[in-house]
């Protein structure tokens, strides 16, 4: 497929436009951020509260996750039927509410139903967003677009932990605040626009000329994304069957691996998990909290920083530079762990030196790129589809490892936990570097050619 003139990346587009779309839209990462890492500092206080032990904390965490399950398979059918837009809207409204739930859940049951509420709209958001603003970016800044969602999870970690530790034990007022972002994202929805990609695949032409007039440089620009988007819209709206296809196959093989990879490495374990681990170590709360939250914030830097470089050295690149050292911080980390752990005020230090230094690489590598490649690599007619599955991937592989990784560290210990993390990881990236592609500066359109023409693969582009 021949590069036309909105690849054109000297050509200026409206992108004052489209970053507020981005960062309106992506408001819904700062919910699934903020809900997924605020039951970190949460189950400290709750534990003063409620009788609580390693299952039930884990179920507790995993409630939200369970939700999520659910929410990203159902949301990428409706989308494709309904349209992206609403089911943005859709995700803030069912989050104001699962916020309100819990914050004023009276016993355990409770709280663990409001938190599956939440996760109906943290996979919800994790299927959706990353799709709406990857359809109405240029192909050239797609990457930075994209990972504004990720750059807002990441910072509502963040804000979580540090209310977490404003708060301290009103575990009540940590679960309300979750209702302000998510009344920010529908007041802004409102103005936002439809996808033009999804408005073309339901044959609404004239719709997506005029919004792509809002967001492109110029009518010339415009005609040649549209004529593009038709050479892949006619076909019907896809099924779950679809996805079986063969040359569909290689996508779907990419984006829930990358998925599963980014969990089973065990970045959100240590994000919901890390105060209570190093307290169990000698640290006390308030320095638990404070130091993995100040690991998120070199978590939220390195995102800002991997949002420039997925768009000048690739996805694929930068995979490849941030995984290998995350997985010498997690063998650091197993060997400061050894027998009585960290004893020392110099050991604790290098505890924390190597959990920010693990959490920066890990999510600041996969965060990065899990939900841009997840709405990259699938074509259109079942982009929602397999977004969906993608986001079930991250969610199912998410659940397992909250719902095993206190019993783990019981069973195993800290330092064979962190070991067993970093031999996965040495696997995620042998898999990177023979099956990821490179997306950098394609249009959707063009990878959609290249999985139709069998040059997916890296391999196979040689």
């Amino acid at each position: 497929m021949t590069t036309r003139a909105h690849h054109d990346t000297h050509a200026p587009h409206n992108n004052g436009v489209v970053i507020v779309i981005a960062v309106i839209a992506a408001l819904g990462g700062l919910l699934f951020g903020y809900d997924t890492g605020v039951i970190g500092v949460a189950l400290l206080g709750l534990g003063k509260q409620f009788a609580m032990d390693d299952i039930t904390k884990q179920l507790v965490t995993g409630g939200i996750i369970f939700g999520a399950l659910f929410g990203c398979l159902g949301t990428g059918p409706l989308s494709d039927k309904f349209g992206r837009r609403i089911m943005v809207v859709a995700v803030g409204i069912v989050f104001a509410l699962g916020s309100l739930a819990s914050a004023f859940a009276h016993n355990i049951e409770f709280l663990i139903l409001s938190r599956f509420v939440l996760g109906l709209s943290a996979g919800s958001s994790t299927q959706i967003i990353p799709v709406y603003i990857a359809e109405v970016a240029p192909p050239e800044h797609r990457g930075k677009m994209v990972v504004l969602f990720q750059f807002m999870v990441v910072f509502g970690i963040t804000v979580a932990y540090f209310s977490g530790f404003v708060l301290g034990d009103h575990w009540r007022w940590m679960f309300g605040l979750g209702v302000v972002p998510a009344a920010i994202l529908l007041a802004g929805m409102f103005f936002l626009p439809e996808s033009p990609r999804w408005l073309v695949m339901k044959h609404r032409d004239q719709e997506a000329i005029t919004i792509l007039n809002r967001l492109r440089s110029s009518k010339e620009v415009v005609h040649a994304e549209m004529d593009e988007i038709h050479t892949v819209s006619n076909q019907p709206q896809g099924t779950w069957k679809d996805l079986a296809q063969p040359w569909i196959r290689p996508a779907v093989i990419v984006g829930a691996s990358i998925a599963m990879f980014s969990q089973i490495t065990g970045n959100n374990a240590l994000i919901y998990y890390a105060p209570t681990i190093l307290t169990s170590a000698g640290f006390s709360e308030k320095t638990a909290i404070l130091g993995t939250g100040c690991s998120t914030i070199l978590v939220v830097i390195m995102t800002m920083i991997g949002s420039i470089l997925v768009d000048k050295i690739g996805r694929r690149r930068y995979l490849l530079w941030t995984i290998p050292g995350s997985i010498v911080a997690l063998i650091l980390m197993g060997y400061l762990f050894m027998g009585a752990g960290p004893q020392t005020d110099v050991s604790r230090t290098m505890v924390v030196i190597c959990l920010a230094a693990y959490l920066m690489l890990n999510c600041g590598g996969f965060g990065v790129c899990i939900w841009l490649i997840n709405a990259e690599v699938y074509p259109l007619f079942v982009r929602g589809k397999g977004a969906s599955l993608g986001s079930f991937s991250h969610w199912f592989f998410d659940l397992i490892v909250t719902l095993t990784t206190l019993s783990l560290v019981t069973a195993l210990g800290a330092t064979y936990t962190f070991w067993l993390y970093a031999l996965i990881s040495i696997a995620a990236v042998v898999f990177i570097y023979y099956l990821v592609p490179e997306t950098k500066g394609k249009s959707l359109e063009e990878i959609e050619g290249d999985l139709r023409a069998n040059r997916f693969y890296p391999f196979q582009q040689k």
